[in-house]
């Protein structure tokens, strides 16, 4: 059983700075990619960023330069620092992690309940 719990998200004036963290716990065998999406109202959900277990990175075109997504093996944890926010950053946030559990022999994606993040004008 593993799960996905995100912290971080709130209410910021545009130009403001929010930091999303995301733990994932269980019955851990390896965790591989993690990454973060987003869906605003009316929306799909889209990808954010994403980094590998060995730190490599991507992001979308819209984030690039301002967001940053880094991670902590040991904890298991996966964390989206956001600067210079946007309204159209407006959105719930979703942790999402590519994960072997000890009783698969195979990694599954799993995902967090997901956090508000609102950017006022």
């Amino acid at each position: 059983q593993v799960q996905l719990v995100e912290s971080g998200g709130g209410l910021v004036r545009a130009g403001g700075s929010l930091r999303l963290s995301c733990v994932a716990s269980g019955s851990i065998f390896s965790v591989g990619t993690m990454g973060w999406y987003r869906q605003a109202p009316g929306k799909q959900r889209e990808l954010v960023a994403t980094i590998s277990s060995a730190g490599s990175t991507n992001y979308a075109d819209s984030v690039k330069g301002r967001f940053t997504i880094s991670r902590d093996n040991a904890k298991n944890t996966v964390y989206l620092q956001m600067n210079s926010l946007k309204p159209e950053d407006t959105a719930v946030y979703s942790c999402n992690a590519n994960i072997r559990s000890i009783t698969a022999s195979y990694h599954n994606y799993y995902w967090g309940q997901g956090t508000q993040v609102t950017v006022s004008s």
